[in-house]
């Protein structure tokens, strides 16, 4: 009897679920769904709480509903029996965080705070809480903290302690009446196991957890505010378990919602593109993934640590047990191209899209790759959510340059696209910089998969190689292999990260070389890059951030009146 596992990965939008053959990694069968909610940006379930600027929120509701269907139709379409499912691997979006009840009880689904935007499921590119990233870093640096050096110098908006401290500040009573802060990685582990169980990957990269020093010390956080001094012992905690490790079994409880088999291992949590490093097969150090979906995040592992400034993080087993895992990122990239396609496209190429029975993504991505680089005079800054690397800066946002009567839609997204490069450019390149080597780039993700033009656009930019992995599904797919090693060996999974790598994972589909023709051009658009970069994004006194500054005032203004 062949033996199968799962893994689940809740990524922006949706839920995916695929099962797979332990033995040979093939996928047997799997199956999406979008979340009810979505993405709550502008006014809560009520219909009549609305939000302020940069809030984005989700339902927790919605990742139970979508675990349900899925894996209801995975095991509808494979025919398989619950039992042969030896294990169950999940990974989500981080920093993505929920006040609950001791039990797991999300604050939202209660009625008494059902109409308090603070008691949902803070998204991780809910980045309302900028303030408080800034104050936290201010008063980090007075005090010579050194947990910044391992985050390159700053800690973003998108983190556990800045949404936690907006909790405080905006809503005590939510705060109050929060027995645990979770991240969502450890909220889907704790429903499907009945006990909470944190993982060395979110907790390292996103909530200032250090293998051998901890959690910021209580005396920092209470210069935050005196009653954060103990939030780490009263309302997370200090037990972190590494991942690769086993949370827990399914209960009989969650058999009943799942469709899984009682007792089927579970693995601790995981981040979602750093599950992706997994399902690629990468087991082995200086290779970068680049993880291109709605976002962008750059992982990569490594024998020995430098502190990078600019980046996301540094974490010892944060990606790969006995490596030190380093994360980047762009906090736009899906994201940037759909807002384009949706407000920015004339009716005349939305006519030429129907008639043709293509995407209007598909059409823009045609039409760009005709023009020559260079050839529109247009230049982008990629920070439509900001920037995550190398500014960590929440604040910033995009800008466009060179723009005529005579610019079309078309060159405007040529430029978006170019943009995302040139700031994936300015990622690597810093690595590179401050001694970390990358001797190889490999690329996942539905951009990497489906957009032959993007990617070779990045392989132009970026001047390397870019190798699309074969692994299909790859952040699912590491989800499932952590399911294996859950397992174990002695219940047929795998004993390790590596083993499971080896017989689920690897290979890769295509690869982009860079076109000499276009070097030139783009090291010359780069260079004009770095200097918008560098006076719009490094600047205090940036037109960029004084318009923001600008938007919150007269935004606060309408709300108050």
């Amino acid at each position: 009897m062949e033996n199968y596992v799962v893994g689940i990965d809740y990524g922006t939008l949706s839920a995916r679920t695929i099962l797979v053959n332990v033995s040979t990694g093939e996928i047997s069968a799997s199956a999406e769904m979008n979340y009810p909610h979505g993405v709550m940006d502008q006014v809560l379930p009520d219909g009549v709480t609305k939000l302020g600027p940069d809030w984005a929120l989700q339902h927790p509701q919605d990742y139970l509903q979508c675990t349900t269907a899925t894996l209801t139709k995975v095991l509808e379409t494979s025919g398989i029996d619950a039992r042969q499912i030896i294990g169950v691997g999940t990974d989500f979006t981080e920093c993505t965080m929920l006040p609950v009840k001791a039990d797991g009880t999300p604050l939202c689904m209660l009625d008494a705070y059902k109409n308090n935007p603070h008691a949902y499921v803070k998204l991780w590119k809910h980045h309302a809480a900028a303030e408080e990233a800034n104050r936290l870093n201010d008063i980090a640096r007075m005090r010579g903290e050194e947990f910044l050096d391992f985050y390159g110098g700053k800690i973003s908006s998108e983190w556990m302690f800045p949404k936690i401290w907006q909790i405080l500040n905006e809503a005590p009573e939510i705060y109050e009446a929060a027995d645990r802060f979770m991240e969502l990685a450890d909220w889907i582990t704790l429903q499907l196991t009945g006990t909470e169980t944190r993982n060395s990957c979110t907790a390292g990269y996103k909530a200032i957890w250090h293998k051998q020093n901890g959690f910021p010390s209580n005396s920092f956080l209470k210069a935050l505010d005196p009653k954060l001094e103990h939030v780490v012992d009263e309302k997370m905690s200090r037990t972190i378990y590494p991942v690769g490790t086993r949370a827990g079994s399914i209960t009989e409880e969650s058999a009943k919602w799942t469709g899984l088999a009682a007792g089927t291992a579970v693995s601790v949590g995981i981040g979602d593109a750093h599950c992706a490093v997994i399902g690629c097969g990468i087991t082995t150090p200086d290779i970068l993934l680049m993880v291109m979906g709605t976002s962008g995040c750059d992982m990569l592992v490594s024998e020995t640590a430098v502190k990078v400034p600019g980046i996301s993080g540094i974490c010892e087993d944060g990606i790969l047990p006995g490596f030190y895992g380093y994360e980047a990122g762009q906090s736009c990239m899906g994201d940037h191209f759909s807002w384009f396609a949706n407000h920015c496209v004339p009716e005349r190429l939305g006519q030429e899209a129907r008639a043709a029975n293509k995407h209007v993504l598909q059409l823009l991505n045609e039409k760009a790759e005709k023009i020559k680089p260079g050839a529109s005079g247009l230049i982008a800054l990629d920070w439509w959510n900001g920037n995550r690397s190398v500014l960590v800066d929440a604040d910033l946002t995009g800008s466009m340059f060179g723009m005529t009567t005579a610019t079309t839609a078309e060159e405007m997204y040529k430029a978006l696209v170019e943009a995302v490069a040139f700031g994936k450019r300015m990622i690597i390149e810093n690595f590179v910089q401050h001694g970390v080597p990358i001797a190889k780039i490999m690329a996942t993700g539905g951009i990497a998969e489906k957009s032959p033009f993007i990617m070779q656009t990045f392989a132009d930019i970026i001047g390397m190689p870019i190798h699309v992995a074969a692994t299909q599904q790859g952040t699912a797919m590491g989800a499932a292999m952590l399911g294996a090693v859950a397992a174990g060996s002695t219940n047929g999974g795998y004993d390790s990260i590596q083993q499971a790598g080896k017989a689920m994972g690897g290979g890769i589909k295509k690869t982009y070389e860079p076109q000499g023709k276009h070097r030139e051009i783009y090291n010359r658009l780069y260079a004009q890059y770095v200097r918008l970069h560098d006076y719009f994004g490094r600047n205090k006194q940036s037109p960029i951030k004084q318009l923001k500054a600008i938007k919150l005032e007269v935004m606060g203004g309408e709300s108050s009146n």
